[in-house]
């Protein structure tokens, strides 16, 4: 068993590894291991992928299809950019060793099948190869060349490097999986990260330039990811769920049980505790990776996994990106029963060609949605925008108001921050920004939470850029640790008279609430009332009507389960989930808590809900429609009921979409589309159905406010963390400018 070494050794090594040439163009890097002579590299330097611009991809999961599912078609967007594209598999997913679909034979049958443990491990790695390389080239048996990589002394991984592509990467860590979904298992990645196991061993697959297994500690696994940052510098870390939502019976679960060691005991969720463990140990590498400056910011990205069958949560992704999503998982299930040259098989028939019935193959929904008050006015004039990169907040300034060129950004504080942050502008003009902060354990089994977190701006710096006061906690509405993990991203709104509210939703899946007035001495977290037996997701809004009422929006539907006997006499558990709907809620008059209010009678949606409102009273809401992805038009008068307004051409595409209604009446939509560009829409007292052409690559939401003229921008962050922007003019084919870089210049892809 290799010797353990300390993660601050780790990362001396890690540092002391990169190298670049004169010259050399940001991505071009290369990694120098220690020992790489004995690793079978080439003259002692190890490939590292090859990208070009300011965009590096790291996608971390837990087993070979993870990507495939979840995080599709961002995955394949990554990939064709022509930036460096990676990602690491943790475990083997070795399962039973049977590569068969148990489907598809009796029971007898597949038990007969001998058990390869190896010989799987390799099948669903040529899987996963060749529905990449079909991403990336067209070509599922694209060659790729393989070679053992030490990211850390003393163990060695898989690295995989598309030949025809040199910037796509595989990396396999091999450790070995759980075995099942939710049972407790000391032998586990979860085991390791609850301190139930010491160590996790690694499982070899056949044929492969890893030869013997290792033994890793608690700290090897996060020093491992870390070195994988260090080598990559990823401007975008996308990882599965950290936080997924607990299973209704939880507590009377097997976990829960008196034989389950108490190390092992916890809360029980709708997805892999694999996949959980993974993004648990992403989160701590992250941690240790932004205690040293890089030369790309780092925006995470987190997908929900088994979590959208289990509640039935509706299709985000339109036919189109079903289908093509469902390709590549047909290629990875061998469906096409190719021949690789690979006797262990070329894909996994486990999966074969069922990803056509799960919801998984239907959506694509991240942890933090986010909302799109990101950016807003100063006093003077000029636009303000924040973000989070490497867990900490920054803020671009306009350097003069209306001119769309932006100061470079500037630290406002935080550590460990997750999703977007929100901004809310007080009377007076003074900012006050909100977040999510996570707590990291710095050892197995310690404390891990996450937290509201709020800083009020205390003045303007240099260059007139707000500055802010230490991040203040606000704490959660759940007391209990473990379920302050399902807290969700905190919406804001600020009356005329200052007093603040910010909603999140909690742990049972309702909301809960706090007030401030001038954003300081908070009230203790409220609940709302919310209608029996039903559940709400997050990606809810706020907003005040032209009356100084409050609104709140949210998807909901009804949940429940229903109790059954197994063969041995155990209860069994079925959720029953249906009814999804708009659910609102409203203040009787300016100043009081928004109340529940009558159904609305509005179709399920994907989730996520923007409000703005409507001259001369009454609101409106966006959403996309569940199946089609396309955008939604809700709008309810001042005193009446909610209606469908308009429903926009189709862009595909996913997320949530954001609105701005001008005083005059003009409405504008941005919306993600097919090819992960923001669209424009705008119409004259309601949104047209055709979007605008063109758009810019972009991640998470789009920002939108109005400037010092009442004229709409919208304000996006790209994969490379930087920002753009396009103003309505109310001139032109468009009615907006192009698209303006943080620089001043114009983007390639520019309104027409």
């Amino acid at each position: 068993m290799p010797g353990h070494i300390s993660r601050r050794r780790a990362l001396q090594i890690a540092g002391g590894g990169l190298v670049v040439g004169a010259g050399a163009a940001v991505g071009t890097w290369q990694w120098l291991a220690p020992d790489a002579e004995d690793s079978g590299a080439k003259n002692g330097v190890l490939a590292r992928a090859k990208g070009s611009g300011d965009e590096s991809f790291l996608h971390i999961m837990a087993h070979q299809d993870d990507n495939l599912y979840f995080m599709n078609p961002e995955l394949e967007q990554s990939l064709l950019s022509g930036a460096a594209s990676v990602t690491v598999c943790m475990t083997g997913g070795e399962s039973d060793g049977r590569n068969a679909n148990g489907h598809k034979l009796s029971g007898a049958d597949y038990r007969k099948l001998p058990e390869k443990q190896p010989e799987f491990v390799r099948a669903r790695t040529n899987g996963l190869r060749r529905a990449t390389a079909q991403m990336a080239t067209g070509n599922a048996e694209s060659p790729w060349e393989i070679e053992a990589l030490r990211l850390i002394p003393g163990f060695e991984v898989e690295l995989h490097t598309l030949k025809a592509a040199p910037q796509i990467q595989l990396i396999f860590m091999e450790l070995v999986e759980a075995g099942a979904i939710k049972n407790p298992k000391e032998r586990s990645m979860r085991g390791l990260w609850l301190g139930a196991a010491r160590s996790l061993t690694t499982l070899p697959p056949a044929g492969g330039p890893v030869k013997r297994t290792y033994q890793y500690a608690h700290g090897q696994v996060v020093d491992t990811l870390t070195a994988v940052m260090e080598r990559y510098q990823p401007s975008v870390v996308r990882t599965l769920d950290p936080n997924p939502s607990h299973r209704a019976y939880w507590d009377k679960d097997r976990l829960n049980q008196p034989s389950t060691p108490e190390k092992l005991r916890g809360i029980v969720s709708y997805d892999h505790q694999d996949h959980t463990a993974s993004a648990l140990y992403t989160q701590a590498a992250l941690a240790q990776y932004w205690t040293k400056e890089h030369s790309r910011p780092t925006a995470v990205e987190s997908y929900l996994g088994y979590e959208v069958s289990d509640l039935k949560l509706p299709p985000n992704l339109d036919g189109t990106a079903i289908d093509r999503k469902l390709e590549f998982l047909d290629t990875y299930g061998w469906v096409d029963g190719a021949d690789c040259g690979d006797k262990s098989g070329c894909g996994d028939r486990k999966v074969d060609d069922r990803s056509k019935d799960t919801r998984w193959t239907q959506n694509c929904r991240t942890r933090t949605p986010g909302t799109s008050r990101w950016v807003t006015t100063l006093p003077d004039g000029r636009l303000v925008a924040f973000a989070v990169l490497n867990g900490a907040a920054q803020c671009w300034t306009e350097t003069t108001a209306g001119s769309g060129t932006w100061n470079s950004p500037a630290k406002a504080g935080g550590e460990m921050l997750e999703g977007q942050i929100q901004v809310a502008r007080h009377p007076d003009g003074k900012l006050q920004l909100f977040a999510v902060r996570r707590i990291v354990p710095s050892a197995p089994g310690r404390t891990h939470k996450r937290e509201v977190v709020t800083a009020l701006q205390t003045g303007t710096g240099s260059g007139g850029t707000p500055v802010f006061d230490s991040w203040e906690s606000l704490d959660s509405p759940e007391s209990d640790p473990a379920r302050s993990l399902e807290v969700g991203q905190p919406v804001t709104v600020v009356d005329d008279k200052g007093t603040v509210t910010v909603f999140v939703r909690h742990w049972d899946e309702n909301i809960s609430f706090r007030t401030a007035a001038g954003g300081r001495n908070w009230s203790r977290w409220q609940q709302l009332e919310t209608p029996n037996g039903r559940r709400v997701e997050d990606g809810l809004d706020a907003a005040f009507d032209e009356a100084g009422r409050m609104h709140l929006v949210a998807y909901s539907y009804a949940y429940g389960y229903t109790t059954t006997k197994d063969k041995e006499g155990n209860d069994e558990y079925h959720v029953q989930v249906s009814g999804g709907t708009v659910t609102h809620w409203m203040s009787p008059s300016a100043g009081e808590t928004p109340r529940l209010m009558d159904p609305t009678g509005l179709p399920a949606v994907t989730g996520e809900l923007s409000l703005a409102p409507l001259p001369g009273g009454g609101m409106r809401a966006v959403a996309r429609h569940g199946g089609t992805a396309r955008v939604v038009v809700y709008d309810r008068p001042a005193d009446g009921s909610w209606k469908q307004t308009a429903l926009t051409d189709a862009i595909g595409g996913f997320g949530r979409a954001a609105v701005s209604v001008e005083k005059d009446g003009t409405t504008v939509l941005a919306a993600r589309d097919a090819k992960g560009r923001v669209r424009l829409a705008k119409g004259a007292g309601r949104p047209d159905t055709a979007w605008f052409d063109g758009g810019i690559g972009h991640r998470a939401t789009p920002g939108v406010t109005q400037d010092a003229q009442g004229r709409t921008v919208v304000v996006v962050i790209g994969p490379d963390g930087k920002i753009s922007s396009a103003r309505r003019t109310g001139t032109g084919r468009s009615g907006f400018t192009d698209w303006i870089g943080q620089d001043g210049k114009a983007q390639t892809s520019t309104m027409s």
